[in-house]
């Protein structure tokens, strides 16, 4: 299911980034509240696992696409 470029499309555009954006939204949020340290890790490291996620999803559908255009 991770294969095809088209759910690979959904995760590298659309869901991941998203999820970034929201975490980080989140974080500042926190850190604004006075949860500075929990507001710190989740800033930094939830969305950063999010936005690398993108970039391996969007890595993938390539790999996956140029296999599919050599099949083709």
């Amino acid at each position: 299911m991770l294969k095809k470029p088209e759910t690979l499309f959904v995760l590298g555009y659309m869901l991941l980034p998203l999820l970034a954006l929201l975490s980080a939204i989140v974080g500042l949020t926190m850190i604004l509240g006075g949860n500075k340290i929990a507001g710190a890790i989740v800033l930094v490291v939830v969305t950063q696992v999010f936005t690398f996620g993108a970039f391996f999803a969007l890595r993938a559908r390539k790999a996956a696409v140029l296999e599919q255009s050599d099949r083709g």
